[in-house]
């Protein structure tokens, strides 16, 4: 148990010893204008063992922070409300978050209304009915703007090649984790995380559910295409060695093309069919050999730093303050 767990079980002794059919975990990045429509819409659902919320604010720059202390007073089922100082990614957050969770089952899901809340209970029965460890969503049609929908086909294509995941999963945020997989996943402490692939590696029993996708109630994407690009980082190479295997294959090749060159400039002259390939032939195959290496050493280069920062105890999250949730017995009585 971390100190941060420490303190909310020593703040709140009786909630943290009665655990909860459901939780649901909210990373909320520039959610001031939605979060209270989202709690106000779970707060309606009636679960089997009951729900709880845990909102993580991410080190958002608008009021979110503000909005989420006063439903954590006013909230009508119990609501955690956690703060990070600074803002560390939608990833980091929700490892903080299942941290913070004590459902038999934990839904992990956006602050922006575009899963509607009422899909909810879908998810969270076909996981505990099932006997699935992991339910994830897909979408009949997503209503992102066509660079998102671009990028996320790309980064589970990667997905499929790099995780050990069924093909074809579509990996969404989405998702009902088990308390087992919750458990397992909290434990890793990296400043990298990714939670899919974090699953991936606890368990494979893992289905999927089609439900609706709603368009953005507010604003636009949290995510630009440095933090996508950011993401694909950590997937690739945070839970593989796939690309310093193509990195040595490309290396192969080089070498090969390069010998090929080699022999075929020896028979030309050995044949004395005139001067061999010149100045231009020769720039382009030093460019190109010059790019490839700088390639791999750019590759050696990511996973070298980030096992240095890790190593220096980068944080995967910092909690500046924990507003845990009311006493259940103030519900209703």
């Amino acid at each position: 148990m971390g100190f941060e767990d420490l303190k909310l079980s020593q703040a709140l002794p009786e909630a943290a010893g009665r655990p909860v059919g459901l939780s649901i975990v909210v990373p909320v990045y520039r959610g001031a204008a939605t979060v209270g429509r989202l709690v106000e819409a779970l707060s309606a659902l009636n679960p089997e063992g009951g729900l709880e919320v845990v909102l993580v604010n991410d080190g958002s720059p608008d009021n979110s922070g503000e909005v989420c202390r006063a439903l954590a007073a006013t909230a009508t089922i119990p609501l955690t409300y956690v703060e990070h100082a600074r803002n560390f990614g939608e990833h980091n957050a929700v490892m903080t978050g299942l941290r913070h969770a004590r459902g038999a089952y934990v839904i992990t899901m956006d602050d922006d209304l575009q899963n509607p809340p009422e899909e909810v209970l879908k998810l969270y029965d076909h996981a505990r009915l099932g006997g699935w460890d992991v339910v994830y969503t897909r979408y009949a049609e997503k209503k992102h703007e066509g660079w998102r929908n671009l990028g996320s086909r790309f980064a589970n294509g990667v997905a499929d090649m790099l995780l050990d995941k069924p093909k074809g999963l579509y990996l969404s945020s989405f998702r009902c984790m088990s308390a087992l997989v919750v458990a397992e996943v909290a434990r890793y402490s990296g400043p990298y995380p990714y939670v899919d692939g974090l699953i991936m590696q606890v368990t494979q029993r893992i289905d999927s559910i089609e439900v609706m996708h709603l368009a953005r109630a507010e604003g636009r994407s949290n995510y630009t295409l440095k933090r996508l690009v950011l993401l694909w980082l950590n997937l690739a190479t945070n839970f593989s060695i796939l690309p310093l295997r193509l990195a040595i294959l490309a290396g192969v090749a080089m070498g090969i093309l390069g010998l090929l060159g080699a022999i075929a400039v020896v028979v030309e002259a050995l044949i004395g069919s005139g001067t061999p390939s010149g100045w231009a032939s020769s720039m382009t195959t030093t460019l190109l050999l010059a790019g490839v290496q700088f390639l791999i050493l750019g590759v050696l280069g990511e996973y070298v730093g980030r096992a240095f920062l890790s190593a220096n105890g980068k944080p995967q999250g910092v909690v500046r303050e924990v507003v845990p949730p009311r006493i259940p017995e103030d519900r209703g009585q």
